[in-house]
């Protein structure tokens, strides 16, 4: 059997934890930062963790992501 293909756009935006989760880069701060409010951007540095719903579709497109 082939293999099955990564998604592309997966791969660059998600990473997996130990533990199996998935984690990525807080949403809303490429643009429009001026309407923000500075608590927002505060807020919304660095990483966070994804639901368990959308866990389940971001798995299947890392289908040898462990």
């Amino acid at each position: 059997m082939p293999k099955m293909k990564t998604k592309s756009g997966a791969k660059k935006r998600f990473k997996v934890t130990a533990t199996g989760k998935i984690k990525t880069a807080q949403a809303g701060k490429r643009h429009g930062m001026i309407k923000r409010t500075t608590k927002f951007i505060r807020n919304a540095r660095g990483t966070t963790i994804l639901s368990d719903a959308d866990t389940k579709i971001v798995k299947k497109y890392m289908p040898y992501a462990r």
